[in-house]
């Protein structure tokens, strides 16, 4: 059967049909790419006009839970149901279910903007609902092929669904305190994610697309990478500010740190692909220097975790969608032109968040906007890319 493809900037869009619903990455891409577009653009347009944010979580905690809960939950889905496919020869959620999931997420992004209008239990249930169900929908398939190794990823997700219920309930007004704890609970969790998904990932896509390269690792650095994480996350939510904080988040920087410099080479900036997953690991580092300083008091908290969530969490995920979805499209791994400038813009975006703010936070308002702009800019650009690739069959006609 003849198909007929359509040249773009990303190359060969393949035959033309739908398979958005064909594998679990396209759906929570695409929605990923398109909200992170769009409600950054609310925000700081209600930002700049000093309005008042009817939402169900308040201002800034709208904006917090939807990079965490919404954006980044997304692509962790998207993510957790192709690989345990791979990993397990397993069906994941496809066609109808696949839909139902998506259509979830998507119910709990809107129903917090009809406040007031709908009772808030249904807020809850929504948002609340889809974590718990993909770590049901990843743990079937896991459990039949007994992969006890990544089960990790059930835990994780159940601890997010956790720090969820956490906001929740102070977004019910049952507490004063608990909504912060649950962002940190899930920050800490999605650098977990990262952690353990980089060390798998980057050297092996290192040594993929550069053939001669051979990465260094060391088999306690990459133990302690995780613990490194889960040490500081027990320090912060237990002694928050403290010396112990700030001991804990200068030594996963130095470890880390380490593991980085096993992994790197410079060839790496010649494959777009690759040095955006190693810019998103260095902003890993100095996320964690920055949260040691905020520890200490000597800057803002909130400089440690946009360092964290612009510029490691944004970059990872954008980086990890380009590829994600080229390989399995059955399309050459090469990064489109405004796709690497995606890539530049997000870190660019990081950059303008974290260091004018510490250097002249009387000005703060100006970056908060210019890093917005930064930001959306970058998601277009994927977007404009990728809602093509994402919609259509595979290039090389194989299911998924």
């Amino acid at each position: 059967m003849k198909t007929t493809g359509m040249k773009g900037r990303s190359g060969d869009l393949g035959p033309k049909g739908f398979a958005l619903l064909a594998l679990g990455f396209r759906p929570f891409f695409l929605l990923a790419a398109l909200g992170a577009v769009v409600f950054p653009a609310l925000w700081v347009w209600a930002y700049r006009r000093g309005l008042p944010w009817s939402s169900y979580y308040g201002f800034v905690g709208w904006h917090a839970h939807e990079m965490l809960f919404g954006y980044t939950a997304a692509v962790i889905a998207g993510f957790l149901f192709t690989a345990v496919r791979n990993w397990t020869d397993r069906p994941t959620p496809t066609g109808v279910i696949l839909a139902g999931f998506a259509g979830l997420w998507l119910v709990g992004r809107l129903l917090p903007f009809f406040d007031g209008y709908v009772p808030k239990i249904f807020i809850v249930v929504a948002d609340m609902s889809f974590l718990p169900l993909v770590a049901l929908a990843i743990a079937i398939p896991l459990t039949q092929r007994r992969q006890a190794r990544n089960f990790v990823f059930v835990v994780l997700l159940l601890t997010m669904a956790f720090a969820n219920g956490l906001v929740h309930w102070q977004a019910l007004g049952m507490s004063s305190a608990t909504g912060v704890a649950g962002v940190k609970l899930m920050t800490f969790s999605i650098l977990l994610i990262i952690g353990i998904v980089a060390g798998r990932v980057i050297p092996f896509f290192s040594e993929r697309a550069l053939p001669e390269l051979h990465v260094r690792s060391w088999e306690q650095v990459e133990a302690l990478s995780i613990v490194s994480v889960v040490v500081l996350a027990a320090a912060e939510l237990l002694y928050p500010r403290s010396v112990i904080a700030a001991t804990a988040a200068l030594a996963a920087a130095a470890i880390h740190g380490v593991r980085l410099y096993g992994w790197w080479s410079r060839r790496v900036w010649a494959v777009p692909l690759l040095s955006v997953l190693y810019l998103a690991y260095a902003w890993l580092i100095v996320g964690f220097v920055l949260w040691a300083g905020a520890a200490n008091s000597w800057w803002s908290a909130s400089i440690a975790t946009h360092a964290l969530a612009v510029g490691c969490v944004g970059t990872i995920t954008l980086g990890m969608m380009a590829r994600v979805a080229l390989g399995h499209t059955g399309r050459p791994l090469r990064a489109a032109p405004s796709v690497a400038t995606a890539f530049a813009l997000i870190n660019a975006a990081a950059l303008v968040r974290v260091f004018p703010t510490l250097l002249w936070p009387q000005r703060s308002a100006l970056w908060i906007v210019l890093s917005s702009v930064l930001w959306i800019a970058a998601f277009l650009a994927f977007a404009l890319v990728y809602v093509p690739i994402l919609w259509r069959p595979r290039a090389d006609g194989r299911p998924g």
